[in-house]
């Protein structure tokens, strides 16, 4: 083995670095709590370093390899990268309220932010199946954890509940690769790409592989895990698992279905198609009906999810594109609605229903103003950057003509109008809903106020900012 090759592997070199320094601070700041209260801004910095080293590999503009095409990183790749982990440096400010309640473990729950966006990372540059799965479990496993990590009831539910799913749909997809080795005798993706046929063993392998990383993008059928986790686990860890590990599941997805399975692309076009409108209209209905915001909010990024995988059916550059802007759109507008929902139910007893938000507006007008823009990007109203995600993503999906895929974009437009409604069902309650005990006037942390700030100057000008989407594409070609 040539170890020079790991030198290749430079964003996740660094993003290692990361975690040995975070380890190091912690076990020299362990007895001083004084000293930990910085964890945050720390890893946030930590990770401005990972963006900056992975930016200036960005600029030689080609793709990597090492260990004979086990590591496989392009641009398009790259900047997803640089999206998630600009995603977590969100996650980590918006968190250090929290933390700082838990001082003696602070150093542990960065640890787990950092380890499982390495697996996110290794999975994101595989070029063979195992290196994929590897990182996949390398991404999973810390997840479970930092579910868990508020040591009560909901929080141990939504992780046995999302441990157990994870382990089966990890099952299911091993049982869909170990088919797809049998047909073609390769677990490599470019070998396998160029063997594969369309034949009941090939199809069934495709279609256990999609289930099973269907189930890491929270799509339906495969998302009763989702509302569960997602009110058990803590704020941060929910918003976290919201938008970072929704974004490098799907462009991984995106890049073995265009590049291994592209012989088969007639099956799983189709599948797409009904996964798309099931995700999208059946998540929309179910958040209609939900009091608990961060059961909401669930069932919204799983409608979200459905909008990002439309992208992949255009099969094409353009595709890519779209959906790596949607996802640094919906970073920014998801953790802008988790951040506000963080600091509201730490100054409100703990609680995340929606009847605590009403007459917000009266007492807290700012945090109300911004999270109406979150909102409003989320639904795709203009003048904000979710409505160009969202014409990016329907563009995307219509490019190869297919009759089914306008029909689908079709649906998934209709269903926009029932997000909007929904959504505006939080802006009700804010401004409108009367109530005698609204909740008190408070004033935001430090650390809420710079998370906010980050999410609201993307909400306004991502959209209007073509050199962002412009970066994105120039990436994919």
């Amino acid at each position: 083995m040539n170890y020079s090759e790991f030198l290749k592997m430079i964003p996740e070199a660094f993003l290692v670095l990361a975690l040995i320094g975070v380890f190091a601070l912690d076990f020299c700041y362990s007895k001083n709590s004084k000293t930990r209260k910085g964890f945050g801004i720390t890893v946030a910095l930590l990770l401005v370093a990972v963006i900056g080293v992975t930016v200036s590999v960005l600029r030689k503009g080609e793709t990597v390899t090492a260990f004979g095409g086990l590591y496989v990183a392009s641009p398009a790749v790259d900047v997803m990268k640089v999206i998630l982990a600009f995603g977590t440096i969100i996650v980590a400010i918006m968190s250090q309220s929290w933390v700082e309640t838990r001082q003696r473990i602070a150093g542990e729950f960065y640890m787990l932010i950092l380890s499982t966006l390495l697996g996110m990372f290794v999975m994101m540059s595989s070029g063979n199946f195992l290196l994929f799965f590897l990182g996949l479990e390398m991404a999973s496993v810390p997840l479970a954890c930092m579910v868990a990590f508020d040591k009560n009831r909901n929080s141990a539910e939504g992780a046995a509940k999302y441990i157990l799913m994870a382990t089966f749909s990890s099952g299911v997809m091993l049982f869909g690769i170990s088919f797809i080795y049998a047909a073609t005798g390769t677990l490599y993706f470019d070998d396998v790409a160029s063997k594969l046929m369309v034949e009941p063993l090939t199809i069934m392998g495709l279609v256990f592989f999609f289930s099973g990383l269907g189930f890491k993008i929270s799509l339906v059928p495969f998302h009763f895990w989702t509302a569960d986790t997602y009110q058990g686990a803590p704020t941060p860890v929910t918003g976290y698992l919201s938008v970072i590990s929704k974004g490098a599941a799907a462009i991984t997805l995106c890049i073995i279905l265009m590049k291994v399975f592209q012989p088969m692309l007639e099956y799983w076009d189709y599948m797409l198609y009904i996964v798309i409108v099931l995700s999208i209209t059946v998540a929309n209905l179910f958040a209609i009906r939900q009091s608990e915001l961060k059961r909401f909010m669930a069932f919204s990024s799983i409608s979200q999810a459905g909008y990002i995988m439309l992208a992949v059916v255009g099969n094409n550059q353009l595709g890519v594109a779209a959906l790596t802007y949607y996802v640094l759109v919906y970073i920014v507008a998801n953790m802008a609605v988790f951040t506000v929902i963080n600091v509201v139910e730490r100054n409100n007893d703990g609680r995340t229903d929606m009847a605590a938000y009403n007459g917000f507006y009266q007492t807290n007008p700012k945090l109300s103003f911004l999270m109406t823009l979150a909102l409003f990007s989320l639904a795709g109203i203009p003048p904000f950057a979710g409505m160009f995600s969202k014409f990016f993503v329907f563009m995307a999906g219509v490019q190869n003509g297919d009759p089914m895929a306008y029909f689908v974009v079709f649906i998934a437009l209709v269903n926009t109008v029932v997000s909007l409604y929904y959504y505006l069902l939080i802006v009700k309650a804010m401004y409108i809903t009367k109530t005698d005990a609204p909740l008190p006037a408070f004033q935001s942390d430090e650390c809420t106020k710079i998370a906010l700030g980050i999410c609201t100057a993307g909400i306004a000008l991502f959209g209007v900012v073509s050199c962002i989407y412009e970066w994105i594409a120039a990436a994919g070609v």
